[in-house]
């Protein structure tokens, strides 16, 4: 092999090299990458004229093992040397029938209305990777605007998320620096109307082109039939 053609080569193996150091230091190792991985959900939802529903769905399910190891519901070996969780799907079973998984959520899952707490029943739906649980919210008065706090998970990494919706197309995202949000229900939020006139808008809209569209065609078609 040439002298010029030797040192493309080496200098092509050296650039490889230095993608793949490059790569290695920023992208997070096993361990940390949960947090980063798919998001936590929760479902605000009333219930009558004083319930509240919060259903919490997990990301991963990898997320269900280390939250069994920190409540001591599994064993701590389920976590490689290298970092890697080994998830099992007895794993989700042993969680959600852990009475310490329940009194985790309603730990970490708080719903409060003027200021006076909510008290929460928790239902773990059969498959929690799946169908994730569910906290029933009794409040003192009828439910017009609560405070619902989410701290879940961020107490086994700060970069968990958690992407809420609730009633009339609410949304919120909770993290370590935004715990808390408000959520209003019935007819006081008026976006439920508003929403409906802007679909009933669209509509006709939509309509109003189709129709335009119908008629163009068989002015169209006319014109031609008169033309031949």
């Amino acid at each position: 092999m040439s002298g010029p053609h030797r040192a493309l080569r080496h200098a092509w193996r050296g650039a490889c090299l230095f993608v793949l150091v490059l790569a290695a230091g920023l992208l997070p190792g096993p361990a940390s990458a949960h947090p980063f991985g798919a998001p936590q959900q929760i479902e605000v939802a009333g219930q009558g004229d004083r319930g509240v529903r919060v259903r919490w769905l997990v990301g991963g399910t990898d997320d269900l093992t280390l939250l069994g190891i920190a409540l001591g519901v599994l064993p701590g070996d389920r976590v490689m040397l290298d970092g890697a969780v080994s998830y099992r799907d007895s794993d989700a079973e042993a969680v959600a029938g852990a009475p310490e998984f329940a009194r985790y959520l309603t730990e970490r899952i708080a719903v409060v209305q003027g200021g006076r707490p909510c008290p929460g029943r928790v239902r773990v739906a059969d498959d929690l990777a799946g169908g994730g649980a569910e906290v029933a919210y009794t409040c003192p008065a009828p439910v017009g605007t609560v405070t619902v706090t989410s701290r879940m998970l961020t107490d086994l990494h700060e970069a968990y998320r958690t992407l809420a919706r609730g009633p009339d197309g609410q949304k919120a995202v909770y993290d370590a620096a935004h715990e808390s949000a408000d959520w209003t229900f019935g007819p006081a939020t008026g976006s439920g109307r508003s929403a409906a006139r802007e679909s009933a808008w669209q509509l006709a809209v939509v309509g109003g082109v189709v129709l335009a569209a119908v008629v163009a065609a068989v002015v169209w078609r006319r014109r031609r039939g008169r033309g031949a």
